[in-house]
């Protein structure tokens, strides 16, 4: 079973603003992905989207108004919720915070947060032969987000997020 974060740049006034048409719209862009991607609209990280959080938020204090864009990569954003509950919700970052989150990726150093969350997420890296294979996926993440978010800031679109499980 495998499980992923997709990101899908788009105008504002091109959000469906009810969970089922998200659902539709997403699930469209989903089955698009690798058009999509190539055209620079979307993109995804594979089940370790959590742990690319940590990467950004681990030793902040996210109740910090000033730490605020750590958390916008990944679970940021404004909650679209499944009316029976029973689905993730999808996350939409607004233009504003789309740029906000571009220009946090682009002035954050990927070295100094490796140095301090690095340890933790290599755990279920232990062993593998390449000995940086960890810190090159991560960096790769990071790479791919950072390109993400600052094409649709440039773009000045909003960011819809899915989690498919």
């Amino acid at each position: 079973m495998s499980f992923h974060m997709h990101l899908r740049a788009t105008a504002s006034n091109e959000i469906p603003q009810d969970f089922s048409s998200l659902l539709d719209f997403m699930w469209a862009a989903w089955e698009a992905h690798p058009e999509e991607y190539s055209a620079g609209i979307a993109g995804s990280v594979e089940k370790d989207f959590g742990h690319v959080d940590e990467l950004y938020t681990m030793g902040t204090d996210k109740g910090d108004a000033t730490n605020t864009a750590s958390t916008l990569p990944i679970f940021g954003g404004h909650q679209i919720l499944s009316p029976t509950k029973d689905q993730p919700p999808f996350v939409i970052l607004s233009p504003a915070e789309t740029r906000g989150t571009a220009e946090f990726l682009r002035i954050v150093s990927f070295d100094e947060r490796w140095q301090i969350a690095g340890a933790e997420l290599s755990k279920p890296y232990i062993g593998w032969e390449d000995e940086n294979a960890a810190r090159n996926i991560f960096l790769g993440y990071h790479n791919d987000l950072r390109n993400f978010y600052a094409r649709a800031a440039q773009a000045e679109h909003a960011v819809i997020k899915a989690f498919w499980y």
